[in-house]
């Protein structure tokens, strides 16, 4: 798969080849804008395979000028670079000096699994070989001599050649192109392994020995081969989420152009301000606004609500949306790489390659795998060289300690179960954006949550609207429509189509309120503390969220009570952490009445009202000063501080974008059981990772040694190599049906739609 296009730039290659190379401007097109000058790009990178080329490419790439960062995603194959500046750095150069082919990444929704139907071709080839020569081998073993013992071996011998050259082609190749390129990986000894037993067989052959181990180096790769297959078929199963979601988008739309044509376009070329027609039973391609229409769309992907929601004129659509019963004309508001599905997938492949403190670890080590072993090997061949004066069996020991010491097992301990994870929240609706992320989740001793529009919907209602002066309510209104505030969205409901006032200048100051000017007139909408300094203040009222005032020149000309709705189970939730032993605390910027209720109706002791987004951030810092972890769930742009400064945070969906950008975790729902379902999971995850880990130390513990007194063939300690990796993978798999923890009889159990059900249904 390529993305390189006619006037891409062309590049020798070590080998003097010629590739192509995407251009500067092709690059800067595929990358996507981040904010504050910076840009990612991911690139696909399909000979990645082990922790040292992870460790390879981020050195290499993280040296270039104006690079950022650069991670590696092991089980996708992709890399991700960050970068600034009008300058493209040649990060896709550098990978090809390093050996790496790269290019652009874009998805493909019927990209077929190349990698496994190279992996059946080569375990068919090594197993229909292997089994061959073990026939012929049985003969030899039976007592065969003379001439026939030696045809049996150059028959054998023949036969691995092909077996060794195909089937083995994955390990050599792989091999080859690292050390031409100065650098080590996991096949290099796999392959030295497999080579060695051939030449040592093909040496006793044409010496006339008595012994030949043909089938055990066929037989070895047979094994590895299988050990491999199992190894990408379970990472790609723990990964069927993120598929399913690529299968949700759709290939193209119907695209209504100004002069009445239509033309039907790929997802990749819709443009924002583009009209598309949306039959019913199609995907919406884009995220966008209804312009014409009416219809029901199932938004599970979104919500993961069932029931279907009916849809009108004006309002926002996503991109993955089913459209169910009616036709709708939309107005694109974000390219397909920009759209809520392609942010969802990039959370889900970014939860698999975060670093956290395991998986650097377990990456180190893995990387000083192939020096180390090399000697470890050599070391042994010669102590039994010394020891016994036998070379071929020193030769035979040192081949069977090249294999058993693979730290796969090792190098899968982490990022396994990262995936199942991520997976696992998913189908529950989070999305995780870091895999690091659960590591700090699950040491997290106290929960912050902001109140409005996280303990609550955030879609407050004004309730005393008719006792409110009409004239004042419409200006207030048309105040009101130059925020996104809860608070704001409510009163902006109210205003008078056609007749928006006419303001000089509008501001608005985060957690105080809105400010406007016009020729006569200050006119404030916000706090009563901040927006009526003429007035007394104090006086918020007995119920809802009294504290909102609209003033004229410092005199409050209207109060605003609200009412909000909690979010379903909230009070479940916050049980739930209880029970997990993480105190709950909430913080608000609202009246002290208001935020008394809630936290009474939640179950709550400590809460903290009417704080400014710097007072939140103080109470998340103070709490961090005194030894607490903190996590932090709320929205919005009054929370981004307490979000950022936290040690892990959440947000709902609902946030705004900064909000969602500085939380670790979004999740997708109404019910705030997310919150400790996530914590629950991120606990048994770091518990699983332990266990890996001990699993893959143990192994080689008791392996090396073994292998190292002589006690293990070749073929035995490629066996036991693949049994450490499909051991460690099977015991994170395990997260798939961990038992969540205990949760009320009374919480909705919404699970989303089967994602290939749905793909197929589209």
């Amino acid at each position: 798969m390529s993305c390189c296009a006619p006037g891409a730039e062309m590049a020798l290659d070590l080998n003097g080849a010629t590739s192509v190379l995407p251009s500067s401007q092709e690059i800067r097109l595929a990358s996507r804008s981040l904010g504050d000058d910076l840009r990612q790009t991911d690139l696909s990178v399909p000979t990645v395979h082990c922790a040292a080329c992870i460790q390879t490419i981020e050195a290499a790439l993280g040296k270039l000028d104006h690079v950022e960062s650069a991670r590696v995603n092991l089980s996708t194959k992709r890399v991700a670079v960050r970068w600034r500046g009008d300058e493209v750095p040649p990060f896709v150069a550098a990978l090809g000096r390093l050996g790496y082919e790269a290019h652009l990444f874009a998805p493909e929704i019927d990209d077929k699994d190349k990698t496994l139907a190279e992996l059946i071709r080569a375990v068919a080839v090594a197993g229909f070989a292997a089994g061959n020569i073990m026939l012929l081998s049985v003969s030899v073993w039976s007592g065969a001599e003379g001439a026939t013992r030696d045809l049996f071996h150059w028959v054998s011998a023949l036969i691995a050649i092909p077996a060794l050259a195909f089937a083995g082609g994955i390990f050599f190749r792989s091999a080859w192109n690292a050390l031409r390129h100065g650098r080590m990986n996991m096949d290099v000894p796999i392959a030295v392994g497999v080579s060695l037993a051939y030449a040592m067989s093909l040496y006793e052959t044409i010496n006339h020995g008595d012994h030949a181990y043909f089938d055990a180096s066929v037989s070895l790769l047979f094994f590895l081969l299988i050990g491999r297959t199992l190894d990408h078929v379970m990472r790609e199963r723990a990964r069927t989420a993120v598929k399913g979601l690529s299968q949700l988008a759709a290939r193209g739309a119907m695209v209504l152009r100004g002069d009445g044509a239509r033309d039907y376009l790929p997802v990749g070329e819709i443009e924002p301000g583009m009209r598309l027609l949306i039959a019913a039973g199609e995907r919406i391609p884009v995220d966008g606004k209804i312009i014409q229409g009416t219809s029901d769309l199932d938004c599970s992907l979104a919500s993961g609500e069932s029931t279907p929601k009916n849809v009108a004129p004006g309002e926002a659509v996503q991109a993955g949306v089913l459209n169910l019963t009616g036709p709708l004309t939309i107005e694109a508001t974000a390219a397909a790489k920009d759209s809520f599905l392609a942010e969802m997938v990039r959370l889900m492949e970014a939860a698999e390659g975060g670093r956290a403190q395991y998986r650097r670890i377990a990456d180190r080590v893995s990387a000083l795998y192939a020096p180390v072993v090399h000697l470890t090997a050599f070391v042994t061949f010669l102590g039994w060289i010394a020891a016994t004066g036998d070379w071929h069996r020193a030769m035979t020991i040192a081949i069977a300690v090249l294999i058993i010491t693979c730290p796969c097992a090792l190098g899968l301990a982490v990022p396994i179960v990262q995936v199942v994870a991520a997976r696992r929240l998913f189908e529950n609706g989070i999305m995780v954006k870091d895999g690091s992320a659960m590591e700090r989740l699950a040491s997290v001793d106290i929960a912050v949550f902001d109140k409005t529009g996280t303990l609550t919907l955030g879609q407050p209602r004004l309730v005393n609207a008719p006792s409110i002066d009409p004239a004042m309510l419409t200006v207030a209104a048309d105040l009101a429509a130059h925020s996104r505030h809860p608070f704001s969205k409510a009163i902006a409901g109210f205003a008078i189509p056609g007749g928006q006032l006419k303001f000089d200048a509008v501001t608005e100051h985060p957690g105080f309120g809105i400010e406007a000017t016009d020729a006569a007139s200050t006119w404030r909408l916000g706090r009563r503390g901040w927006a009526g300094w003429k007035a007394r203040t104090g006086g918020e009222g007995k119920h809802g969220y009294g504290g909102t005032v609209l003033t004229r020149n410092g005199m409050i000309a209207a109060c605003f009570v609200f009412e909000d709705a909690l979010r379903a189970d909230a009070r479940a939730a916050i049980d739930q952490l209880s029970d997990a032993g993480v105190p709950v605390e909430m913080l608000s910027g609202d009246t002290a009445v208001a935020c008394a209720e809630v936290a009474k109706s939640l179950g709550i002791d400590d809460f903290v009202p009417c704080l400014l987004p710097s007072g939140k951030l103080e109470r998340i810092e103070t709490l961090a000063k005194v030894g607490h972890k903190v996590l932090m769930v709320g929205d919005g742009l009054n929370d981004t501080p307490a979000l950022s400064a936290a040690h892990v945070s959440i947000a709902p969906a609902t946030a705004a974008d900064v909000g969602r950008n500085a939380a670790d975790f979004v999740f997708l729902r109404e019910s705030l059981v997310a919150v400790p379902l996530a914590l629950d999971v991120s606990r048994k995850a770091g518990s699983l990772i332990r266990q890996n880990i001990a699993i893959a130390i143990v192994y080689n513990a008791v392996a090396v040694p073994i292998a190292i007194l002589g006690h293990v063939t070749p073929l035995i300690a490629a066996i036991a190599m693949s049994a450490s990796s499909l051991l460690v993978i099977g015991n994170a798999l395990r997260l798939r049906t961990a038992e969540p923890i205990s949760q009320a009889k009374n919480v909705r159990r919404d699970r989303l739609s089967d994602f290939n059900e749905l793909a197929r249904s589209s």
